[in-house]
């Protein structure tokens, strides 16, 4: 009898897309099977920083099943309750310290915490999670993750729009960009998330406004501050024909000490990656925002010039695809829409955004795990931008974990 109670898992193949399926997974309850992760390629199955990631989806839930096969092409996660870094729960102080490994270096840290900020509102206590070790990257990468300084100025924000603004924070305890070969990065984040809700309110963004201020932080790790100014200038040059209202912070910072661990010198260290960037994060009087971000690449060879020239054309290019909701932070906001209050939301995206691979793949999943379809329809009105409203019901789902009320 047992075994007919036992709900079957929802079939998915491949490895793309990976982390928002664990996600509604974990959101809806539902459990899943991927297969076929990679089955022709050298190296098959799951790669270091995806085995990772659900490490981390393990400490922050409680009676979470995870099946691998053999070959590690296969998945099965049956989700458990969202319980936070709650006491005992492999937490120091209710602080869940959580290492990211040099085999991960392959993706930034916001790769992680993007996720991780998505179910904390659902879960039943605060979360407070740090991630460390020679693979925390804090910087943009070229695998196209963002800096932890885009997470916190361009998508934590967002939240807001859904009633989640209280004890929200994500420091940077040390920065970090991305190693070269054989070398570890050695950043430290922590996000402290404290606002937990039984449901995030129904969302109407339809009016993306006019850009009105440009905000933005520029980093040296183990570089002169000069790199800085001369991002800074450049960056400047660009988007001060646009929007007179630019600043942009400077932060210079030493590289992380990395252990060797040398048989020979047991307590010698060795510098982290070096490097700089640059993020830019534009804010409308509607209070929508656009965001973009360039670093140096680990194999060196591009001026603070370039960075700062690259990342302001990003940005123009962000804002010039309209809508309310730029891409990196479309699927954050989809997902809350569809795991809100049994009502319609409507937010407006540019055909851009919405054309995107990730989002066209997260409107099929959250249909296979929700039952509900997206409708589109076209905004109308004198704009020359293409913008596509699109509605999105929400399941009602919510936080099991807290008492209504």
């Amino acid at each position: 009898m047992a075994d007919e109670n036992i709900q079957k898992p929802l079939q998915f193949e491949g490895h793309r897309h990976l982390t928002t399926r664990l996600l509604l997974a974990t959101l809806t309850g539902r459990p899943i099977r991927i297969s076929k992760i990679r089955p022709s390629s050298t190296r098959p199955g799951l790669t270091p920083y995806e085995t990772n990631f659900i490490r981390l989806l393990d400490s922050i839930t409680n009676g979470a099943q995870i099946q691998f096969s053999m070959t590690g092409t296969t998945l099965v996660y049956r989700p458990g309750l969202i319980t936070g870094s709650a006491e005992g729960l492999g937490a120091m102080g209710g602080v869940v310290r959580h290492e990211i490994p040099k085999e991960c270096s392959r993706r930034g840290v916001s790769w992680w915490l993007i996720p991780l900020a998505l179910l904390a509102p659902f879960s039943k206590g605060a979360v407070n999670v740090v991630l460390h070790g020679e693979g925390c990257i804090t910087a943009a990468t070229t695998a196209g993750d963002v800096s932890v300084d885009t997470v916190r100025t361009a998508i934590l924000p967002l939240y807001k729009n859904f009633g989640i603004e209280r004890n929200i924070e994500l420091r940077v305890l040390k920065r970090s960009c991305a190693p070269s070969q054989g070398r570890g990065a050695g950043g430290e984040v922590q996000l402290v998330f404290g606002h937990q809700v039984r449901l995030p309110k129904t969302l109407h963004l339809m009016n993306k406004g006019r850009v009105k201020r440009i905000r933005g932080v520029a980093y040296a790790v183990g570089v002169s501050g000069s790199n800085n100014q001369r991002m800074i200038e450049t960056a400047r040059g660009v988007l001060n024909k646009f929007v007179p209202d630019t600043y942009i912070f400077s932060d210079v910072s030493s590289a992380s000490l990395i252990p060797t661990y040398s048989k020979t010198e047991p307590n010698s260290k060795t510098k982290g990656a070096v490097g700089f960037g640059l993020s830019l994060v534009a804010e409308s009087s509607t209070n929508c925002l656009y965001s973009a971000d360039v670093a140096s690449p680990p194999q060196g060879g591009t001026t603070p010039e370039d960075i700062g020239k690259q990342c302001a054309y990003q940005l123009l290019e962000k804002i010039s695809h309209g809508g309310c909701v730029e891409v990196t932070a479309a699927d954050t906001i989809l997902m809350l829409m569809a795991m809100g209050t049994e009502d319609v939301g409507r937010v407006c995206l540019g055909r851009e955004v919405l054309g995107s691979e990730s989002v066209v793949q997260l409107g099929r999943d959250v249909r296979v795990f929700t039952g509900v379809a997206w409708g589109f329809r076209g905004k109308g009105g004198d704009d020359e931008e293409d913008e596509i409203v699109v509605s999105v019901v929400g399941r009602g789902v919510g936080n099991v974990g807290r008492k209504i009320g």
